[in-house]
């Protein structure tokens, strides 16, 4: 992928004018004057451009003992698709799991374990986390923010010191950093078109205001229906933006994002249980979606008052963030920096299941009757389609599921403050850093799960059901609206988290040396509250069935918890530079996670079980090679992660139950090779690659009744092999890009009784630009995302967790995203 090359200097004159007022003395009239329209002659490889993101020294990436990825923002536009995974898929040693839709990607860092959702990379904008705290919910922190044309460049980075500083990212940090104003202004204005009523309208501009204070203001507003049609469209917008005032010895930017945004968001579905292919519906046609807006506005009496579903609102946030960045020159070497985020979002989830945890699978009339203790034998039935009354036909297969909808709002505050000092003693230049870290999170899970049941075809029709004993001749009804377990659970948890951290870092070189050492020390303080539930009769029309006359809610009882675990990391990293072009670096920390919130159990007593950081020690050791026309890098890691509570969310052990947050201790073991490849061939063609390889094992796993034998096992959703290449032209007139981004396999549980194939998304981009005379510019272009239109599985089904089979008549999982063609025209000005 392109992550060699930046197409307009706007990128590397701000990432140098950050350097400088990072590690030195302010140049303000060059930060200030860097016109980012200028072409930059494409001469600046990936290892020349400068890192600001985990360190407090910013440097070439060929000078740092940190691995580290820039991706430029004309790449960003490339690479943008249906999510943010889109993007991170593309960034070595990261597996980037986009099939749910635009948000809530599940993101995976080589060797370590987790479910996902950015667990070990915190994703920040501008150096500041979106989310203080992650763990509070199992809510991914994309659902706040969205990328659009106003990012400048995004950095990730990890190992050596990068852990230290910040909210501390001990997989990584991904980290995507504003374009602000200068003194020439400029915009862009973009329309997209696709398949399934797709339009998208993004723009950004930015320039001066007076002297020495710019602008820069950036947003969109879509409306989808696809890439598959669900029934729940895709709708709304984002605008962010910021304000910088350069001083002499300094400068200050002040940043806000505001969001009312909902998304489709699309859960697994069956497959064929040979090559996990679309299965065929009653109908005959694929099944590319168990979704359904049938739903929508459904209700069933509660203890509060009557229950209306959000499920048309899919995935919605809304909400707004305020930042605050300074940096200041004091002489003398020292400086003064600091940054500061405030947030408050509110945000809904709509998680289909991917079954009813009873059948979990299309099954018969009879079957389903069965299910629910109904024998055919002494009861008749009718089965019924809810929104006409028609009879469902006999040979009609069923699909029963869960909707939860969750409530979760957020508010989140951090700041970080530091003081450098550059110091030369003799050949040696020191870089000091003395810092703090604050964070006060807070968050609430509230969620009513339900269960219905339609037939089996894409977006299903709900279908009611009636029984009679022919006994009796009583008559009950079993799903009613389509409904057949109303409030069959209940999440009503409160958390509070405050972090503060403290961290020192000496990064000096000397001669062809560079020397990165520092630690941390953390202490988090988590209050949790969670509401029992029990069971109320809320509907007592006659003949219907307890499923639905008794609900699970709230009684008003809670229990508390408080937990104050704290941690210290120690990093460092040795980069020795062999000539200009070349350099060999090693970089080692003993880091620590601090465990999520959600994962706390408290007993009767309010007592909370043990609560410690999980400590994580990795290292890795490479060789970094750049020169004119190529670049790469080599290196192996390894890494060890002791005592992680891993969470998963899955089917609770009673049949029919709602899913169930299930805490397992476990411990790890992984290591690996990666490498990154960029040449220029001639003219405007380049090639750009990289792979990793990890291999992983559980070497501890409890209790072990949630997985026997599962010691030694490899991890779950961990591929061994990730693997990006493709060939990128580009002059002043066209453009073009053919890209592929490779997943080895993956096991759909810690079992490892289920082997998912590798895969490949290719992909392909074009274009055409006419310049026009003022250099005004106007782009006509094609993007294609899975061109080849792979039907392959990303994961399993995460509810079923270890309960799921080979060999059963369907295989419950979640496809990659289908082939969509996107036509895109943007004028820049």
């Amino acid at each position: 992928m392109e992550h060699s090359k930046v197409y307009s200097s706007g990128v590397s004159m701000a990432v140098v004018a950050a350097s400088c007022l990072i590690a030195g003395p302010i140049r303000a009239q060059t930060a200030a004057t860097a016109d980012a329209t200028e072409p930059s002659g494409g001469s600046e490889s990936q290892l020349e451009m400068v890192i600001v993101t985990g360190t407090s020294k910013a440097r070439t990436e060929l000078k740092t003992p940190m691995v580290a990825t820039s991706i430029s923002a004309d790449k960003l536009q490339t690479l943008a698709a249906n999510s943010t995974a889109d993007i991170l898929t593309t960034v070595p040693a990261l597996k980037a799991e986009g099939g749910g839709g635009e948000v809530a990607s599940n993101i995976f860092v080589a060797g370590l374990p987790s479910g996902g959702q950015y667990q070990f990379t915190p994703l920040e904008y501008n150096g500041m986390p979106v989310v203080g705290s992650m763990g509070l919910n199992s809510s991914a922190p994309d659902v706040y923010y969205r990328t659009d044309l106003g990012i400048d460049h995004l950095e990730f980075v990890r190992g050596g010191v990068s852990n230290l500083f910040g909210v501390g990212g001990i997989g990584g940090v991904i980290n995507f950093i504003d374009r602000t104003g200068t003194d020439t202004p400029r915009g862009i204005a973009q329309l997209e078109l696709s398949d399934h009523n797709r339009i998208r309208t993004d723009f950004a501009t930015s320039g001066p205001i007076t002297n020495s204070l710019y602008y820069a203001l950036s947003g969109f507003y879509r409306y989808d229906n696809g890439p598959l049609d669900s029934g729940f469209p895709t709708q709304g917008y984002q605008v962010r933006g910021n304000i910088k005032k350069v001083f002499e010895t300094g400068e200050v930017k002040l940043y806000f994002q505001g969001i009312d945004d909902k998304d489709q968001f699309y859960g697994d579905i069956p497959l064929t249980s040979q090559g996990y292919h679309l299965a065929r519906g009653n109908n005959g046609h694929v099944v590319s979606t168990t979704e359904t807006s049938a739903l929508d506005n459904s209700t069933f009496a509660t203890p509060n008052g009557l229950f209306n579903s959000k499920v048309d609102e899919g995935a919605a946030t809304r909400g707004y963030s305020f930042g605050a960045d300074f940096k200041q020159d004091l002489g003398d070497g020292w400086g003064f920096n600091g940054r500061a985020n405030i947030a408050d979002y509110h945000h809904t989830f709509a998680l289909f299941s991917g079954g009813d945890n009873i059948t979990n699978l299309p099954t018969t009339q009879n079957a389903f009757l069965q299910s629910y203790k109904y024998d055919p034998t002494i009861y008749t039935s009718a089965f019924t389609f809810a929104a006409s009354g028609k009879p469902v036909p006999a040979n009609y297969l069923l699909w029963g599921d869960r909707v939860t909808d969750r409530e979760r709002p957020l508010t989140s505050q951090t700041g970080e403050l530091n003081i450098t000092k550059e110091l030369v003693l003799s050949d040696w230049t020191h870089h000091f850093t003395l810092g703090g870290f604050f964070s006060h999170t807070k968050a609430r899970d509230f969620d009513i799960t339900y269960s219905y049941i339609g037939d089996f075809n894409d977006k299903p029709q709900l279908v009611n059901v009636t029984v009679t004993n022919t006994a009796t001749n009583a008559t009950t009804i079993v799903a009613r609206n389509g409904i057949v377990d109303a409030g069959l659970g209940y999440t009503n948890n409160y958390y509070e988290a405050r972090r503060s951290a403290g961290y020192l870092a000496d990064q000096i070189e000397v001669g062809n040396w560079v020397l990165d050492f520092g630690g941390r020390f953390e202490s988090m303080t988590g209050d949790v509250r969670k509401e029992q539930s029990a069971n109320f009769t809320t509907d007592t029309t006659p003949g219907i069935s307890p499923l639905l006359a008794n609900v699970a809610w709230g009684n008003g009882k809670y229990l508390a918890g408080k937990v104050q675990p704290n941690a210290y990391a120690v990093a460092g990293g040795v980069l020795y530079k062999i000539d200009n072009h070349s350099s060999l670096f090693v970089n080692g920390s003993r880091g620590f996670f601090m465990p999520q919130l959600n994962t706390v159990q408290i007993n009767s007593s309010n007592e909370t079980q043990s609560f410690q950081a999980e400590i994580i020690k990795q290292a890795e050791a490479g060789y970094k090679y750049a020169s004119s026309f190529i670049s790469g890098t080599v290196a192996g890691f390894y890494s060890t992660l002791a005592n992680r509570r891993n969470i998963n969310f899955i089917n609770g052990p009673t049949p029919g139950s709602a899913p169930v947050e299930v805490v397992n201790l476990i411990s790890t073991r992984s290591y690996g090779t990666e490498a990154t490849l960029d040449v220029r061939l001639f003219g405007g063609l380049s090639f750009e690659g990289n792979a990793t390889y990890e291999h992983d094992i559980y070497t501890k796993y409890t209790p072990v009744a949630a997985c026997t034998n599962c010691v030694g096992n490899f991890m779950q959703r961990q591929p061994n092999i990730l693997g990006n290449l493709g060939l990128y032209y580009k002059d002043s007139r066209f453009d073009a890009a053919l890209f592929d981004s490779f997943t080895g396999r993956t096991f759909a549980s810690d079992l490892n009784n289920i082997e998912l194939p590798s895969y490949h998304v290719v992909r392909l981009d074009a274009g055409y630009t006419r310049t026009f005379a003022g250099g005004d510019r106007a782009r006509i272009g094609i993007s294609v995302y899975n061109l080849f239109d792979s039907t392959a599985v990303s994961e399993g089904s995460p509810r079923q967790g270890t309960l799921q089979n080979a060999g059963q008549a369907y295989f419950i999982g979640r496809q990659v995203l289908p082939r969509r063609i996107m036509a895109r025209l943007s004028y820049e000005f």
